[in-house]
């Protein structure tokens, strides 16, 4: 059984739809506990009416919430009854296996590093998201964490992807790439430079060069390495495209009657494709690189959003993730650490 302290009161659809993502989860995975940490009262008005397995699911009871607007470092030492503080103690008591909220991203990755911890030989854990392709998914990492990096790091976070992608989604021998302005290996920012001739030598990879931005979501890569100032302009952008791409589309099919018969008809196919594209299919984004899974989602998530990102943790930590990737940077060469 993978035990997740889910922070029931993080996000913006807290706590009723954080608490219908748990339910949701343990109904799916019969492998998923779920401890909701969070108001007890509160909790329990959402379980309220709910067929669950009651022997998978505790309340935690926390009587305090960090807000997304409070300063992470603060929030993290002042408020140790909050909801997000008691559930990351519980990773690092190995009360839990995995950690998950919608909470403040800064507190998240505060309290990741202070609370839960790196793991032995990890310099910065980076934030993981999976990002919709034309053939599936890519990583792209680091989405957020770390703004300024070293090329060490950016190493490392190659590794740590490859073994994500080939362990919780699946994909053999994941290829990997580093975000540039162009193909050839002299051009890019000293941080690129630096880094790409450390990837052609790292020995666990499947190292193929650079990427541009406009082929990303081409499916030419598997894993997109990058600092978090770049990653972030990636993902963000992806989203917005995302969300400017279906309203234009909406708003073509209901146009015109024509158009309305014409969307009927092929409403089950776009359907599918739109689903592909949805980012709550794919759970949450991971600080990987900790002494236990963190996962952060969307601000916004819903109850399918929470579920996914449960199922995730129990995939990552029935895998041995952690131990995987403590072996795999040991094989790093001693230059590149």
């Amino acid at each position: 059984m993978v035990k997740i302290a889910l922070d029931a009161m993080g996000g913006d659809n807290a706590p009723a739809e954080i608490v219908k993502g748990a339910v949701q989860a343990i109904a799916a995975d019969k492998d998923c506990f779920v401890y909701l940490v969070g108001k007890e009262d509160k909790i329990k008005e959402c379980l309220n009416g709910q067929q669950y397995d009651s022997s998978r699911i505790e309340i935690v009871n926390a009587d305090d919430v960090i807000e997304t607007g409070e300063p992470p470092v603060m929030a993290i030492r002042r408020k140790k009854e909050s909801s997000l503080v008691k559930a990351m103690y519980m990773v690092k008591n190995k009360e839990a296996d995995a950690f998950v909220s919608a909470g403040s991203s800064g507190a998240i990755l505060v309290g990741g590093q202070t609370i839960v911890g790196r793991l032995r030989g990890v310099d910065r854990p980076p934030m993981a998201a999976l990002i919709p392709t034309k053939d599936g998914v890519s990583l792209l990492v680091d989405s957020g964490a770390n703004v300024d990096a070293r090329a060490t790091m950016l190493v490392q976070w190659a590794v740590m992807g490859s073994i994500y992608m080939e362990n919780v989604v699946g994909i053999k021998n994941p290829r990997v790439a580093i975000v540039n302005v162009g193909l050839e290996e002299e051009k890019g920012n000293s941080l690129v430079k630096e880094t790409y001739p450390m990837l052609k030598e790292c020995p666990n990879i499947n190292f193929i060069g650079s990427i541009e931005a406009r082929e990303i979501p081409n499916s030419y890569a598997d894993i997109i390495v990058c600092d978090a100032f770049v990653g972030n302009c990636i993902l963000k952008l992806y989203e917005g495209e995302a969300k400017m791409i279906l309203g234009k589309i909406k708003g073509v099919m209901m146009s015109s009657l024509k158009t309305k018969i014409g969307a009927l008809l092929i409403k089950k196919a776009l359907k599918t494709q739109l689903k592909s594209m949805d980012a709550s299919e794919h759970g949450g984004a991971p600080l990987i690189g900790l002494n236990g899974l963190v996962v952060k989602t969307h601000g916004n998530a819903k109850a399918k959003e929470v579920k996914n990102s449960l199922i995730q943790c129990v995939t990552f930590t029935k895998m041995n993730i952690n131990d995987k990737i403590i072996e795999a940077l040991g094989q790093i060469p001693e230059q590149h650490n």
